[in-house]
């Protein structure tokens, strides 16, 4: 995954944009792992910038997070203060540097999408030991809940292949496949092979849909100038500013690029967001996310 090597990619945005996870994620996970853990190891695999590697410290004697990322792993040392907590480049396809049996719960936060699972199978099966589980999870694209009719701009616009303004086609393909479509089917094409992994269990919830504590987690009232913020972080927006590098949005004094003409279109749809002017930033709605948990426990 080049993405968090290109110089348009910011990890310092990536980590204040991103939304957090809720205590109710971390319930589910370390409910299913159910072994006493205070005296264990926590593998964090693509950590980004620290975030689960810090919240699951308390439940863990050691974690040991890596990412393949230098500006990611840069991040998360800046951030983090623990003792405990050991940061390192690498990536999930890559364990050698860990025993077998040596690791107690392997998890991975919006990274199992990019994984080479002929490789990263084989290594969980061998470093985490026998009762020991993994965890992964993830989200997909939001809806604004009472706007899901602009749903249809939003896609054109981060998904289209077709020029979306004169000169300009969707960010379609600048996003890194087959990655972000296995996290768009909600990594439903993953599969922990039985002959290593028992107990497998799969939790979903789509974007607008009713659903539980354990499946609806990540729901978050946001202004939309937010949400904007978050779009910006998305990989295919780093690829198309590296295609774009004279596009300057208008919030940094240019004459705007591809997500300023997307929210134009997106405002002129809802007249109460019209309504506010330039204003509309500051208007609030509902982010809804689509979201997975994959749970597997080593036999």
């Amino acid at each position: 995954m080049t993405t968090f090597a290109r110089s348009t990619f910011s990890a310092k945005a990536y980590a204040a944009f991103r939304p957090a996870y809720p205590p109710s994620l971390f319930r589910t996970v370390l409910s299913y792992h159910q072994l006493p853990a205070s005296s264990g190891t926590l593998l964090d695999l693509g950590c980004g910038h620290g975030l689960i590697a810090r919240y699951l410290r308390q439940y863990f004697k050691s974690v040991l997070a890596i990412d393949p990322s230098a500006g990611m792993i840069a991040q998360a040392q800046q951030t983090t203060t623990d003792a405990d907590i050991t940061f390192r480049q690498g990536s999930a396809e890559d364990l050698n540097f860990l025993s077998d049996g040596s690791v107690d719960m392997a998890v991975a936060g919006q990274a199992a999408h990019w994984f080479d699972y002929g490789k990263v199978w084989p290594n969980l099966a061998r470093v985490v030991r026998p009762g020991g589980t993994v965890a992964f999870w993830g989200y997909k694209d939001n809806v604004l809940l009472g706007a899901e009719h602009v749903t249809g701009i939003i896609e054109e616009f981060i998904y289209g292949f077709d020029e979306v303004v004169p000169g300009w086609t969707g960010m379609g393909p600048y996003w890194e496949q087959p990655g972000r479509n296995i996290l768009r089917d909600l990594l439903r094409s993953v599969r922990p092979p039985e002959s290593d992994w028992s107990d497998i269990k799969r939790l979903e919830h789509e974007p607008g849909k009713d659903g539980t504590e354990e499946t609806c987690w990540l729901r978050k009232k946001m202004k939309l100038g937010e949400v904007d913020s978050y779009l910006r972080t998305f990989s295919c927006f780093s690829a198309w500013k590296d295609a774009h590098p004279d596009a300057k949005s208008r919030t940094k004094g240019g004459d705007g690029d591809i997500f300023d003409i997307m929210w134009d279109r997106i405002v002129d749809a809802v007249p109460a967001w019209k309504a506010e002017g330039d204003r509309w930033r500051e208007v609030e709605a509902v982010s809804d996310w689509g979201t997975y948990i994959l749970m597997a426990r080593r036999r």
